[in-house]
């Protein structure tokens, strides 16, 4: 394909690799840049939340994940005492996954290379010149420097994204004002599954690891500074933890000591012009709840199918623009969320333990304040806003695995990333309601639920995004009028359709 249907991405890892396979999935030329020449061991990311495994699975590529994850029905905030219990959350992963991030990317980029996929490791974007109908991407590779030409490019590469710098795109933030440390170590004595404590004398979680060996994770109340203190050592881990876990549970063997900041920073823009970006790259925070490489992922997932339709003509005017519009107000409720958990986790006074033994409580005696905050640290929540306030209710929400009756399919089974897909929820059969419509950008799908989740009691019909999210929703009974309604849904979606 020539450079009017050819997308750069620079950053090899989970988010550019998902970005990779869905623009590979809808039909588009897609060349990755990563300057590492091969993965890296050392696991930033440890968490696969429910609504990822959502999208992996409204792909069909999520039985690997969860074939190798260690499925852990409950999350923390803030490390407090009482965990976020996700087992009556809505949606057939409530749990999340534990599996390193080594192994996420290497299956990520096992199916984007099964697509056709091109990625280029050793390789590394240096800058970018933007035209009317194109943009060309400087590259430094192991044969010397050289140029690319794409429609678009875009930035999964990181904090110090390089397509960022070029683009000229702000990263407005706070510095790092916080150090946690991280060791990945052999442990001759673990405590108990999903064990957490902070005292006044700082904070420590430690999580599973592959092959019997375990993540240490935690704060100090020397850690709240702005000086670097050198590099962590295992003494100092073995110290830290000790002096509020008690004991530091026989740990030797480490593979992995790490200091990390809470420098936290969002993206001016998530789009200028041809350039986009994602991931870390678009936001940079504290790592608490484990949810950047989740956020990242959903950011590809919203961008993906809207890159797709737009190189293939299909796009409605400004549907690119829409991805800044609805994936960075994630990005600062994601700050939000972070800078509240820092709070929590450094506040090594008296008072600040009583804070956390209050909402410790709630969290465990007021099940809606647990359940919106499971949902938030999640994802579930995430809904974008309707463009006519007169929309239906779904309009914008994500949608479940809605089961259909008769039959052992379900939505997500039904998703592709280069088509919407319009549902005849009437029992009436496509014929009589919406036949005939078919065609590219668009698949059909008629049967009546098995059983209405809450909202869609009373849904004749929706039309559901590439992303799973509602497009449009109606419950008119008369089919003539039901079938003027999802044909002006579906010219609103897609340019040509009818």
């Amino acid at each position: 394909m020539g450079e009017q249907q050819h997308v750069v991405i620079a950053g090899g890892g989970p988010v550019g690799l998902w970005l990779a396979a869905e623009l590979r999935s809808g039909g588009i030329a897609v060349t990755v840049v990563e300057e590492r020449t091969e993965i890296d061991g050392r696991s930033k990311a440890l968490t696969v939340h429910p609504r990822t495994i959502e999208v992996l699975a409204s792909r069909g590529v999520h039985e690997p994940f969860l074939a190798e994850g260690l499925a852990i029905p409950n999350g923390h905030f803030a490390l407090l005492d009482d965990r976020l219990d996700f087992r009556d959350l809505d949606t057939p992963f409530p749990y999340t996954l534990a599996l390193p991030q080594a192994r996420t990317e290497e299956l990520l980029e096992e199916y984007a290379l099964g697509l056709g996929a091109t990625v280029r490791r050793g390789h590394r974007v240096t800058g970018l010149t933007e035209r009317a109908d194109s943009v060309t991407v400087q590259v430094e590779g192991a044969q010397g420097a050289y140029e690319m030409s794409a429609a678009y490019v875009v930035g999964c590469d990181g904090t110090r994204s390089a397509v960022r710098a070029a683009a000229g795109i702000g990263f407005p933030g706070t510095p790092s004002t916080v150090l946690g440390w991280l060791g990945d170590v052999a442990l001759d004595r673990p405590p108990r599954p999903g064990f957490s404590a902070l005292t006044l004398r700082g904070g420590v979680m430690v999580a599973p690891l592959p092959g019997g060996r375990f993540r240490i994770v935690g704060v100090s109340p020397d850690g709240v500074t702005t000086q670097w203190p050198g590099e962590l050592t295992m003494d100092e881990l073995r110290e830290k933890t000790a002096a509020v876990a008690g004991e530091d549970f026989g740990m030797r063997d480490p593979s992995w000591l790490s200091r990390y900041g809470n420098a936290t920073r969002l993206a001016a823009e998530y789009r200028r012009g041809r350039v986009l970006l994602a991931g870390d790259a678009a936001h940079q925070h504290f790592p608490t709840g484990g949810v950047g490489m989740n956020v990242g992922i959903q950011d590809a997932h919203n961008l993906g199918w809207k890159l797709v339709a737009t190189l293939k003509g299909r796009a409605p005017y400004g549907l690119l623009d829409t991805y800044d519009a609805e994936r960075r107000p994630v990005g600062a409720q994601l700050m939000e969320h972070s800078r509240a958990q820092t709070a929590l986790v450094t506040t090594f006074t008296t008072e600040g333990l009583a804070l956390r033994s209050l909402l410790s409580r709630m969290i465990a005696t007021e099940p809606g304040f647990r359940r919106t905050l499971s949902e938030r640290l999640t994802a579930l929540d995430v809904g974008y806003p309707a463009a006519d306030p007169a929309a239906h209710i779904l309009t914008g929400v994500r949608a479940p695995d809605l089961a259909f009756a008769g039959t052992e399919r379900r939505l997500f089974g039904l998703l592709r990333p280069d088509a919407y897909l319009l549902l005849d929820l009437t029992g009436t059969g496509t014929d009589a309601v919406f036949g005939g419509r078919a065609r590219p950008g668009l698949t059909v799908h008629a049967g009546t639920l098995h059983r209405a989740p809450a909202g869609w009691e009373g849904v004749s019909a929706a039309l559901i995004r590439p992303d799973g999210h509602v497009a449009w929703a109606g419950e008119e009974t008369d089919g003539a009028a039901l079938s003027r309604a999802a044909d002006k849904a579906v010219a609103a979606a897609i340019v040509g359709s009818v």
